[in-house]
């Protein structure tokens, strides 16, 4: 008999993880209601870059939440996290388990230090941020920091649901934040990783990235302590799987190998087929190589028919550590709504995402999308969500 959680007769293979509050920052603005409308409008939320000077750099143009100070004394990731969490605090358990995404945490306030010679650059530490939003959220115990490049967000949400199905936990709160810095662009810029416009998603003529910035939570619980506290089931945690393909420090495998695999663990994990799944939320960076490995991944994985494609990173640029986050919450949109968005910036398809990828949005009926991500060093994550209780919205007009 497989052991059962916390005495109440319910067994492991039975349990379920399950989305019961979600939020997001992004540059549509401060809610998620912004985001789905902007990304709906077909216009993008890449503007010219003022932050800093971008006389060296690749291009001057980067997706930025409206209304942050960068002279403030507090960090930019925390002037987004903190208005996230307090207008939420209320659906937030002190006993959830903190899990943060980040790839640079308060990266501004290592720049202040380095450049102005202020004496805080240990405040910059990711595990200070983290202690920092367990304050904020009320939590009892210190979280935890997941830190997978650009696939960090859905790695965390990936081993907060395998937490709960095990388990271990019955609530595990996600928090993931980045923020545009002159240190990041300078990153990218260096590596040519940068469009000199705008990031164009699958689109034939891409040539790179486009930076942006976003925070976003989410709240996911085991079914059982969810159906007791009578909370709302937004989506299923249905399955996820990981990868690393190794295939070089910053570029992925050409031939989708490594992203494959993760999708088809995910699936399996799911326990659905590949013909299930309805429409996919790719990772989409516009960079060359990034957004061909993800075609050849997707054909291989589902073979035989063409999936409902789109990218956010045309709309609100590359979020890093918050992009996973970001592409599952708008995912779970996509099954309430019925609706998959276009993928902003795509002009011209790429012969390889024909009849995949689109400009224009799309219904979709399905109770199963899948997100993918992909980070340096080779690693991969897809999450496999499913429609949960709460009705669908009706899609918005373009």
């Amino acid at each position: 008999m497989p052991p059962t959680l916390e005495g109440r007769g319910v067994q492991l293979a039975e349990i379920e993880a399950v989305v019961v509050a979600y939020d997001l920052i992004s540059p549509y603005g401060w809610d998620v209601a912004s985001c789905w409308e902007g990304l709906f409008s077909g216009a993008t939320a890449i503007r010219e870059l003022d932050r800093f000077s971008t006389e060296s750099l690749r291009t001057d143009k980067a997706a930025l939440v409206p209304g942050l100070d960068p002279d403030a004394d507090e960090s930019l990731v925390m002037q987004m996290v903190r208005p996230l969490i307090e207008r939420s605090a209320s659906t937030l358990p002190e006993d959830a388990l903190l899990l943060l995404a980040t790839t640079n945490g308060e990266i501004d306030v290592l720049e202040r230090s380095v450049l102005l010679g202020t004496p805080d650059a240990h405040g910059s530490c990711p595990d200070r941020l983290a202690s920092k939003i367990q304050t904020l959220c009320g939590l009892r115990e210190s979280g935890v920091v997941v830190c997978a490049a650009c696939a960090s967000s859905s790695a965390a949400v990936a081993q907060g649901a395998a937490m709960i199905r095990d388990g271990d936990r019955d609530c595990v709160l996600v928090v993931a934040s980045d923020n545009v810095s002159e240190f990041v662009a300078a990153g990218f810029s260096s590596l040519m990783a940068l469009d000199r416009d705008m990031a164009r998603p699958f689109d034939k003529n891409r040539r790179g990235m486009s930076l942006g910035e976003a925070a976003a939570f989410i709240l996911l619980m085991s079914d059982v302590r969810a159906s007791r506290e009578g909370r709302p089931v937004y989506a299923e945690i249905a399955g996820w799987g990981l990868s690393s393909d190794a295939n070089h420090i910053t570029g992925p495998s050409r031939d989708g190998s490594g992203l494959a695999l993760a999708l088809r663990k995910a699936i399996r994990s799911a326990a659905l087929s590949a013909d299930e799944v309805g429409s996919i939320s790719a990772h989409g960076t516009g960079t060359e190589y990034n957004d061909s490995m993800e075609m050849k991944a997707f054909k291989s994985v589902f073979t035989g028919r063409s999936v409902p494609t789109y990218s956010l990173k045309g709309g609100i640029g590359h979020t890093m550590g918050t992009a996973g986050l970001a592409d599952i919450i708008v995912a779970i949109e996509t099954l309430r709504k019925k609706a998959v968005p276009p993928t902003v910036n795509l002009r011209d398809v790429a012969d390889e995402a024909m009849g995949w990828a689109s400009p224009e949005p799309r219904g979709c009926e399905s109770a199963v999308t899948v997100s993918t991500n992909s980070g340096f060093g080779g690693v991969n994550c897809a999450v496999v969500l499913r429609s949960g209780q709460t009705g669908p919205a009706r899609m918005p007009s373009r």
